[in-house]
């Protein structure tokens, strides 16, 4: 018989080789990198694996990168990535300019024409060889002043409603307003004391969305003008989505194009007189759709597709059904995906390259809702005989780095000696680029 201390002195025994195999298993599950017998750290510590049945569990699916039902609305995350680009709440000083990261084509320079001018927009140049600078999210109008060897700003008109829009001529200056169009005769006689301006026309929407104006003199003398669409994309009211001009005094109103939705940028080929205008297509669509376009007006009242066509060559996903392409003109080039071309002139002087004579200069604001920037350059747009498009090519770059500007390019302007000055209202300045040899460049 054995006897009750024999029997416990066996159960001990036998339950040594499940104790030392337990300890084994607990060593080897401990993390490699902690020596052994030393707790982990609650960082490194993995929690037990979740408990599996038969099947394999799902893999997770990426959140949708759209608001569910609506296409049109990207999500938070996504939309995060897409806010508008605020420019600095002061313009840059000069040393903190972006110039030594700007490039052009070999033979080219650039330099800083102006600094301190906050939300540097559309230029201009007087008579006598004054440049004026506009406003969009501010109320003034400047003048480029020499004051002791440097140029500076100074203001000649304020309290004004997005005076965006410029023209010239025979030392009037015309200012565009989001509601009405004004002058300020012999301005630059009265720079030191301007006159107030006076309304010539004011039979103008009020509305926020594109209510700011583009203006230009062509060549029959007349004031041309934008009225943009009030929204991103919608039936627009009959006033809107066009192109007008009137005479220099405010009278006879005509509609030059429709089917405009935004233009901010217009000039006349100086050979055959036509009209050519940068137009800037619809948001949220896609990332990659529509492209901005440049058009051509070859007879009055022509239709540029807005809102049912766009970029030429497909219909609106909203307002478009029913309607073709075809009934529209189409862009005689396309200019990149929410690029916001702007600003644009012929060249006409004779400092650049015989290549650029005849060419466009389109000033591209740069895409803001992209999640990859496209645009904040200028680039340049040759023609063929006919007017059409050869090429387009890039001239001034280098304000978009690392999909972050540092500077964003809104007008351009031809100056009396050649050189081309380029507005940049992000970080208030204007640059002037000249091409060839300092003697060459002052004649």
């Amino acid at each position: 018989m054995i006897s009750r201390s024999s029997a416990l002195h066996s159960l001990l025994l036998g339950a040594i080789p499940v104790t030392l195999l337990l300890s084994v298993l607990a060593l080897a599950q401990q993390p490699q990198d902690q020596p052994p017998g030393q707790p982990a750290s609650p960082a490194e510590s993995q929690p037990p694996p979740a408990p599996r049945g038969p099947k394999p569990a799902p893999s997770m699916q990426p959140q949708p990168s759209v608001v569910p039902g609506r296409p049109d609305i990207p999500n938070a995350e996504v939309a995060k990535k897409l806010r508008s680009v605020r420019p600095p709440p002061f313009p840059a000083p000069p040393d903190k300019l972006p110039l030594a990261q700007l490039k052009a084509p070999k033979g080219f320079k650039i330099d800083l024409y102006a600094s301190g001018i906050s939300n540097a927009r559309s230029l201009r140049l007087g008579d006598k060889g004054t440049v004026f600078v506009s406003n969009r999210q501010l109320d003034k109008v400047y003048a480029i002043v020499d004051r002791d060897g440097k140029r500076e700003a100074k203001v000649i008109a304020s309290g004004m409603d997005r005076p965006n829009g410029l023209a010239f001529q025979n030392g009037t200056l015309y200012i565009a307003e989001g509601t009405k169009i004004s002058k300020i005769e012999k301005i630059e006689e009265n720079l030191g004391n301007p006159p107030q301006p006076v309304v010539i026309y004011d039979d103008l929407p009020n509305h926020q969305s594109h209510g700011w104006k583009f203006m230009a003199i062509g060549p029959d003398n007349k004031l041309y003008f934008n009225v943009g669409a009030p929204c991103n994309i919608c039936i627009p009211p009959e006033e809107n989505a066009q192109i007008r001009r009137i005479n220099l005094d405010g009278s006879g109103v005509e509609v030059v194009a429709r089917g405009v939705r935004q233009s901010v940028g217009f000039d006349w080929h100086p050979v055959t007189k036509e009209l050519y205008f940068t137009d800037n297509g619809r948001d949220w669509l896609s990332e990659d759709l529509p492209e901005d376009e440049l058009n051509r007006v070859t007879k009055l009242g022509q239709h540029f597709g807005f809102p049912y066509c766009h970029q030429g060559n497909f219909t609106d996903r909203e307002v478009g059904w029913g309607r073709s392409c075809d009934e529209f003109v189409k862009p005689v080039a396309l200019l990149g995906p929410h690029s916001a071309a702007l600003g644009m002139r012929f060249y006409t002087g004779r400092m650049f390259p015989p290549a650029y004579r005849h060419a466009i200069f389109i000033a591209r604001h740069g895409s803001w809702n992209r999640t990859k920037k496209i645009g904040g350059d200028v680039v340049v747009a040759k023609l063929n005989k006919d007017g059409t498009v050869k090429s387009i090519e890039p001239f001034l770059s280098g304000f978009l780095q690392n999909n972050q500007y540092s500077g964003r390019p809104v007008d351009v302007q031809l100056m009396k000696d050649g050189s081309l000055l380029v507005s940049d209202d992000y970080a208030g300045a204007v640059y002037r680029i000249t091409y060839g040899t300092e003697r060459a460049t002052k004649r």
